[in-house]
């Protein structure tokens, strides 16, 4: 899949420490993720749904607290 024209963005509670995850909006059907200190690494491709479902869980604390 060629991300080279993605649009890509840190989530909004970012603190700015660089320890971040950023998404691609606008690629049809996937969520791409990346390493945002590794902007030109590999991005990992999920299904729309199984990301859905995974920010789902995140936010019901389905996954603990952070440390």
């Amino acid at each position: 899949m060629d991300l080279a024209h993605a649009r890509w963005r840190k989530p909004r509670r970012s603190q700015g420490e660089g320890n971040c995850v950023e998404v691609a909006d606008g690629v049809s059907g996937v969520v791409p993720v990346r390493d945002s200190k590794a902007p030109d690494g590999p991005a990992l491709v999920f299904p729309l749904t199984a990301f859905g479902s995974f920010v789902s869980a995140v936010r019901r604390g389905e996954f603990g607290d952070r440390a």
